[in-house]
């Protein structure tokens, strides 16, 4: 008998351990992704939403991207939570059908597999959605892992969009893309007041999408994160400096610790493996990434 008790004991640690590794902390998770957007922008920029999430959240302004320090291959490795030697997304030129490196693993569409794919195999019933303002961006996931993508047309149509698509279906994984501070970037060059202007704007829709959340009565049961693809330099990116690999890390929502700079390493391609935790999703096995669990650790 007490062997027998012993047993179900034993069971009933395993199964709860078992629960507790696939808990769901979020209900909701948005990423918000700034094409161009470096720590510098952040850093000068009149930036009063992302201030308070700094305040109200966890961050780091050293996040590091991957190398080439172009958008392709940063963009994928954000969404498929591995590097370009794993995914095989090497620059701006790559096609599902046209590609040097192919990729290790293989999800829908011939892609790696991404944080969509994850969600949809997993929790087919979800809720997604993507909007975009660089067309490039829609090539990197399989659309019909979705349930609305929208390649729109500037930051203030991309931030509506999400902003109704939030009121009205509440979605369990939502990406917003805004590529309206690369294109300054590359127009005027970084570090100009032209630039940090454009880092404000982002800012200003940033604060629309958190209110919508507000709105929406889920902000309780939603984290966002903030990022970037790449920094930059004068009028570019592409190279090896520290300028325009490092790209700020901003995450707010259930669990975050509030006001805290999280000191541990943080690269791109970790970001998502922080929306599969948040979502409890089991990672792929072709993932090197792991989740920023520092951002929840007092």
């Amino acid at each position: 008998m007490l062997a027998f008790l012993s047993r179900i004991a034993l069971i009933v640690c395993i199964v709860g351990a078992l629960a507790t590794s696939h808990a769901q902390p979020a209900k909701h998770v948005i990423i918000i992704g700034c094409d161009g957007m470096s720590p510098d922008g952040v850093v000068k920029a009149d930036t009063p939403n992302m201030d308070r999430m700094m305040k109200e959240g966890a961050f780091t302004l050293h996040a590091r991207g991957v190398m080439p320090t172009s958008s392709s291959p940063n963009w994928a490795s954000m969404i498929m939570g591995a590097g370009p030697e794993q995914h095989g997304v090497t620059s701006n030129d790559w096609e599902v059908d046209k590609f040097q490196i192919a990729p290790i693993a293989v999800g829908s569409g011939g892609r790696f597999p991404t944080i969509f794919f994850l969600l949809r195999s997993q929790q087919p019933n979800s809720v997604i959605g993507c909007f975009y303002d660089w067309d490039g961006f829609g090539r990197l996931f399989a659309k019909e892992d979705a349930n609305v993508v929208k390649d729109c047309d500037g930051p203030k149509i991309t931030t509506d969009s999400a902003v109704a698509y939030i009121k009205e279906l509440k979605p369990t994984f939502l990406f917003v893309h805004l590529d309206h501070v690369d294109h300054v970037g590359h127009e005027t060059g970084h570090g100009t007041p032209e630039y940090y202007a454009a880092v404000h704007e982002a800012d200003t829709h940033i604060g629309q999408i958190r209110q919508a959340v507000e709105d929406a009565g889920i902000a309780a049961d939603t984290a966002i994160i903030i990022t970037a693809d790449h920094g930059g330099v004068k009028k570019g990116h592409g190279g090896a400096t520290m300028a325009e690999i490092e790209i700020p890390w901003i995450i707010v929502g259930p669990g975050v610790v509030s006001g805290k700079e999280i000191t541990t390493p943080v690269n791109t391609y970790d970001t998502a493996a922080t929306a599969a935790y948040l979502l409890g999703l089991t990672p792929h096995p072709a993932w090197l990434a792991k989740p920023v669990l520092s951002a929840f650790e007092k």
